[in-house]
């Protein structure tokens, strides 16, 4: 990762927070971008102040201008772009009956729509030098999660464009990883969305006991480094994912009924 430029979406919080610190530790030229200004200054002092070369550059990928915007800061900065990592996301937690349609065109925005608006942009540098694009997705982009349609069909909806792109540029060296994280610890459950597009608040699972950030970012790290396609964690995420091909009734029973032991669930 020396001396790579790296970008990184929602990096002002958790698994974006995580990467910028590992890529900047290893020896990167790290853009972090987020919503959030005050909280991606803090971070640039704090990883400055190890001489690490860090940019912050305030950004909302549901917004194309911001995207392009984006690009435009790193190539100004640094000339060039090697990995462009796709983290910035947004969830929910409501039934899709009692839903207001906003809340998914809001997710589509961000955890769609951030990563095509981005990825566009970047492209051209990034076929240059056969670089990486990586989308962070979830183990909800494999199998629909209860009270999180909108979350759900973004990160479906992310896959299959990331893995067409895969495909498209199979002769032009283009390295694409979709990153598959399990339940991990973070603040996404936190500033989930209600029904009502209001904030969810408090997490319904304990932090605790999930996998942590920094543990994702490097695993996330060392499969750009081994140019993979795919990355799913935890032991729970990747059980899913296998099952769900052969025995999908079950799975959808087993995801029910696990869904519906979280504290305040929305349906039982």
């Amino acid at each position: 990762m020396k001396g790579k430029i790296v970008i990184v979406t929602g990096a002002s919080s958790g698994i974006g927070k995580a990467l910028a610190e590992k890529f900047a530790a290893n020896g990167a030229k790290v853009v972090m971008a987020a919503r959030s200004l005050e909280k991606l200054e803090q971070l640039s002092k704090d990883l400055l102040k190890k001489n690490y070369d860090v940019y912050a550059v305030k950004a909302d990928v549901s917004i194309e201008e911001d995207c392009k915007k984006l690009i435009e800061s790193c190539i100004a900065k640094y000339g060039t772009v090697d990995i462009l990592v796709n983290n910035a996301g947004i969830s929910m937690r409501a039934l899709f009956e009692d839903v207001d349609l906003n809340v998914l065109k809001q997710l589509m925005n961000t955890n769609f729509w951030g990563t095509v608006y981005c990825t566009k942009y970047a492209l051209p540098y990034l076929l240059l030098n056969k670089g990486s694009v990586v989308g962070v997705s979830s183990i909800a982009g494999y199998k629909g999660l209860p009270g999180r349609t909108g979350y759900s069909a973004s990160k479906f909806a992310m896959q299959g464009f990331l893995e067409t792109l895969r495909i498209e540029n199979l002769k032009k060296g283009l390295h694409v990883l979709i990153a598959c994280p399990g339940f991990t610890a973070s603040n996404i459950r936190n500033t989930a969305l209600a029904k009502d597009g209001s904030m969810q608040g408090e997490s319904p699972l304990n932090e605790g006991k999930l996998m942590t950030s920094e543990v994702v970012a490097q695993k996330i790290i060392t499969a750009i480094e081994h140019r993979k396609h795919r990355l799913v964690l935890t032991t729970q995420g990747k059980l899913i994912v296998l099952l769900n091909k052969f025995f999908p009734e079950m799975i959808d029973k087993m995801v029910y009924n696990h869904m519906a032991k979280e504290a305040d669930s929305p349906f039982k």
